[in-house]
């Protein structure tokens, strides 16, 4: 990765405490199809991982356009995290991220054939950390009222992890 360590360490705590990503394909017509799915990573590291049944159509339109984009955010921070996905029945990744939650999703459990992985590596990312305390915040919005200038309300940035 290329990205400098304290961009991904903002990035990592946002992933970390957001744990929900909104994932968004491309349908065969070209347009945009988002869905909630749960975080399976516990530290971002330039892939996430996350459970998928195959086929769908989810994994339909990743077939086609692989590109996406994911969606994180924690009430701190945001992250915009583009990339690549693909999808695997891998029993070794299977088995590192099956959970309760998997178990009752699936219903044929862990042995369902339909269980799979989906698996983004990420190119580009985008973040804004907003982990300033509230009255830091509140006192930033204050001053750019008074000063008509813009707040700064936190950091943000943007990587290239190719």
């Amino acid at each position: 990765m290329s990205a400098a360590e304290p961009e991904l360490e903002a990035v990592r705590a946002i992933v970390a405490a957001g744990r929900t990503a909104a994932v968004t394909t491309r349908t065969a017509g070209g347009a945009l199809h988002s869905r909630p799915l749960a975080v399976l990573d516990d530290e971002f590291d330039g892939t996430l991982h996350f459970f998928t049944q195959d086929p769908s159509a989810k994994t339909a339109e990743i077939a086609t356009h692989p590109e996406v984009n994911v969606s994180i955010g924690d009430g701190k921070g945001w992250v915009s995290l583009a990339g690549t996905a693909s999808v695997t029945h891998d029993p070794g990744l299977l088995d590192r991220y099956w959970n309760a939650w998997a178990d009752s999703y699936f219903d044929g459990g862990r042995g369902d054939p339909t269980a799979a992985i989906l698996e983004v590596r990420v190119e580009t990312l985008e973040y804004w950390d907003l982990r300033k305390p509230a009255v830091a915040q509140l006192f930033e919005v204050l001053k750019g009222v008074v000063t008509k200038s813009e707040p700064d309300l936190g950091e943000s940035g943007t990587a290239d992890l190719r």
